[in-house]
């Protein structure tokens, strides 16, 4: 079959027509939701219970008196309805991938959000809050809420489960949840390693056996609130955040490769916060606790430094300028790269949903072992 000239050009136009408009849909679309296969497991875990600093905290810094806050455009971007809900993050965080993966939360909401049900609280919150860390002088930095206080939340949290389900169910409820610990980084690169005051009381070593006791306090008060599943991430490559590298490198524009010094010291963080744990979890096996270690470190580093999952950029941040802007820097006004999915990192120091999907995805086996009967 052959078509006239005319008749040729006219299907041409309307082609380019139909093009076009489709580009336009595209552009305007709403990003999807992630979607996360829920576990396999045969598992009892009753609800997700989160605690920490940035990296687990939903938004409760929203309802506090502090600048740290991450409730306006662009984080958010890829959430559902391009909400800014006070992640700091462009979508979810890894805290939010497990709840789905567990069956029990499509999001973690934060835990001073008013407008929570008997349902959401049943079901998990989060207790944490950006900017925060286990040395009670980090949060006063940044007037945010220090872990202490997550704890007395946590507390308040098991008397209003009480007073609506009856003491039995509640404590059944705490007993099965899953809970998550995700904090210590804001110790060195915003505390220790920025202001001179805990240099001047403590050598390097010394401060890191100062913060890893009252990590270890924090975990032990979980112990003794009911918790029994509890999972502590360990520190990131601190020297790969783009932040470290523009505020610590000898030439912070030409030279972005990881610091090495600082990631040591995560890493040996790490080491000596994996023994404590090991040692807590000999303790109160008898208890039926599963306290482990998350290695999220490895999956970063992995990334950053290794260039696994052909990330585009892993040296800056998709917003502004990505070598200092976060929190209110990281602003309506800035200027946002065009697909977050090709970067590491959200802002300078948070990761993008991607990478926080990547850690989770390094996680499962281990969640995989605390929920199992």
């Amino acid at each position: 079959m052959t078509f006239s000239p005319a008749l040729t050009f006219s299907l041409k136009i309307t082609l380019v027509f139909l093009v076009q408009i489709l580009l336009i849909f595209v552009s305007n679309a709403k990003p999807q939701d992630l979607i996360v296969k829920t576990s396999t497991q045969n598992h009892k875990v009753s609800a997700i219970l989160v605690f920490g600093d940035s990296t687990s905290d939903p938004g409760n810094n929203n309802y506090i008196l502090t600048p740290f806050k991450g409730n306006f455009p662009p984080y958010g971007r890829d959430f559902a309805n391009q909400k800014a809900t006070g992640r700091f993050t462009n979508g979810l965080l890894t805290s939010d991938l497990i709840g789905r993966y567990l069956g029990v939360k499509d999001n973690v909401p934060p835990y001073l959000d008013p407008s929570l049900t008997i349902h959401d609280l049943m079901t998990g919150v989060s207790f944490a809050s950006a900017a925060s860390g286990f040395d009670p002088l980090t949060p006063t930095i940044s007037n945010v809420i220090p872990m202490h206080v997550q704890l007395e939340y946590f507390r308040e949290y098991k008397v209003r489960l009480t007073a609506k389900l009856g003491v039995l169910r509640a404590k059944e409820i705490v007993n099965n949840a899953l809970y998550i610990v995700s904090a210590g980084t804001n110790d060195f690169v915003v505390n220790y390693f920025t202001l001179p005051v805990r240099r001047h009381e403590y050598t390097l070593p010394g401060y890191m056996d100062f913060l890893l006791n009252k990590h270890l306090e924090f975990v032990q008060g979980l112990l003794d609130e009911g918790a029994r599943k509890i999972g502590v991430a360990g520190l990131p490559p601190m020297g790969c955040l783009p932040i470290v590298i523009t505020l610590f490198s000898e030439d912070a524009v030409f030279d972005r490769g990881c610091i090495d010094y600082f990631s040591s010291v995560g890493r040996t963080y790490n080491s000596m916060l994996q023994s404590g744990l090991n040692i807590m979890q000999f303790n109160n096996a008898h208890q039926g606790g599963r306290i482990t270690y998350f290695d999220t470190y490895s999956p970063l580093f992995d990334v950053v430094a290794g260039h696994k999952y052909g990330f585009k950029e892993v040296k800056l941040g998709c917003c502004g300028t990505g070598l200092l802007e976060t929190t209110f820097l990281c602003n309506p006004k800035s200027n946002i790269c065009p697909d977050a999915s090709k970067y590491v990192f959200w802002d300078s120091i948070h990761p993008t949903q991607e990478m926080y999907k990547i850690v989770f995805e390094s996680l499962q086996p281990t969640i995989d072992y605390m929920i199992k009967d």
